[in-house]
């Protein structure tokens, strides 16, 4: 009975929930280093940039150090009930994560990430600046070699995430390196939805979908122009120009009745609204033209 546990156990994990836990614990790293930041948000500009993948390297392994050392769980796995199992034991039961597979997690995980936001200013300390002299010949190796490793390295994580696309193990690359597996903490239990839960999912996704591709069609700008002028009516036009504004506009224009509006204004509800009206009388508005003032000579 004992076996037969521990075997439901090990039962291979969906590929989504592998996933979905690495994206939590990017953003729970995320929305920490967040809160670390505003607790320096009123001292001087840029404080933190001179140390921050060092910052950062530190704060991964704080995270590591309370969460993956002591349970072999990460905090995304541990909400969607997963865990770390010890896939090079040849055990059939469940086996922890051994210590040195733990520090190699955290090794492989925080330390590329360091050593590429710092690879500039390593080969600058080593006198690589741009457009520098290149007499050096070990110099300039070992700039081609962090250029060769770091192109190697993404792509063998694309070797790798194809590979658990096709056989659902080791999302990472370093999992795959230190044999750590995810296997479920619990039992898997099968979720029962209901047909009337995924009857309204269904129904509300579709009704978003359409929302998205119907709400850029609506111009807003004509409707709340009709309900403007149902609203208030049309008011008579003067014999003489009115500005349509209390202030006295900007580059004053007409556009086509007596009323006067700022070239901006005018000029951007045209261009929002190709029937454009005048919102005082009604007339339909033409090319925006400039009001000529007359001076009259004494």
């Amino acid at each position: 009975m004992c076996c037969r546990e521990n075997l439901k156990a090990l039962n291979p994990v969906l590929r989504i929930s592998q996933l979905d836990a690495l994206e939590l614990d990017s953003s729970l790293e995320q929305l920490m280093w967040s809160q670390f930041s505003l607790c320096f948000q009123n001292f001087r500009p840029g404080l933190l940039t001179p140390a921050e993948p060092e910052l950062r390297a530190l704060l991964h392994l704080l995270l590591w150090k309370f969460t993956l050392y002591p349970n072999s769980a990460t905090v995304g796995q541990s909400i969607l009930n997963v865990r770390y199992h010890n896939s090079l034991s040849a055990s059939p039961r469940y086996r922890p994560l051994s210590r040195r597979q733990k520090l190699g997690l955290a090794f492989l995980t925080a330390g590329p990430r360091w050593l590429q936001e710092r690879s500039h200013n390593l080969l600058v300390a080593l006198g690589l600046r741009p457009g520098g002299s290149q007499r050096d010949v070990v110099k300039t190796g070992l700039r081609n070699c962090f250029s060769f490793i770091s192109s190697v390295v993404q792509f063998a994580s694309l070797i790798n995430f194809l590979v658990f696309v096709r056989k659902g193990q080791h999302p990472v690359l370093a999992e795959r390196i230190v044999g750590a597996r995810a296997v479920f903490s619990k039992p898997n239990v099968v979720r029962d939805i209901s047909y009337q839960y995924v009857n309204r999912e269904l129904l509300w996704h579709g009704f978003a979908e359409f929302l998205i591709f119907f709400l850029p069609l609506i111009n807003t700008h004509k409707i709340k122009s009709i309900v403007y002028t149902t609203i208030f009516g049309k008011k008579d036009e003067d014999k003489g120009g009115e500005v349509a504004w209390k202030e006295w506009p900007t580059m004053p224009h007409t556009v086509g009745c007596k009323h006067v509006f700022c070239y901006y204004c005018v000029k951007s509800h045209g261009i929002a609204d190709a029937s454009l009206t005048c919102p005082k009388c009604g007339a339909e508005a033409g090319q925006p033209t400039p009001v000529v003032m007359e001076v009259e000579e004494r």
